[in-house]
């Protein structure tokens, strides 16, 4: 029993040392910092979680918007993936019609496609995008809140 003791005492001081390691931990858990009124109508806030790391090669983002806040039309030079952590979402490629995508939802936007993503008018969502690294989205078009305010009443009645 005293060796049991004695090897459990060993094992929890490793693991509350390996604590103060200099590993370098972030959380995805932070709200970030909130966006410039830039692209966006609205209020969000991003956490870049991974950026710019060139070993990996991609980037991870979670990104917050408030009810009733949208992202213009966007593009990126590789494919994007958005996993929905959080909320109700709506999302449109270009020529293609809009949905809903609520938590749990998974969705891949092929590179160079033309696209916009969004909170819905009542629900705030937070999501985890996944891109390439290297170059800067490309910003196309504006969602004016007219186009929004139609998408919303579009998708409120299926």
């Amino acid at each position: 029993m005293k060796t049991l003791t004695l090897a459990l005492f060993t094992l929890a001081s490793s693991y509350v040392f390996a604590q103060d390691s200099e590993y370098k931990v972030s959380s995805y858990l932070t709200e970030g910092t909130k966006a410039p009124n830039t692209h966006y109508l609205g209020e969000a806030w991003l956490n870049a979680i991974i950026h710019d790391d060139e070993e990996l090669g991609y980037n991870i983002t979670k990104a917050t918007f408030k009810a009733n806040s949208t992202l213009d039309w966007h593009k990126h030079s590789s494919a994007q993936v958005l996993i929905i952590v959080d909320g109700k979402a709506y999302y449109q490629e270009r020529g293609k019609e809009p949905l809903i995508l609520k938590e749990g939802d998974i969705i891949k936007c092929e590179k160079d496609i033309e696209h916009w993503h969004s909170s819905t008018k009542l629900s705030d969502v937070t999501y985890l995008a996944l891109y390439g690294g290297g170059e800067p989205t490309t910003w196309t078009e504006v969602v004016t809140q007219e186009y929004y305010d139609e998408v919303a009443k579009k998708l409120k009645s299926k």
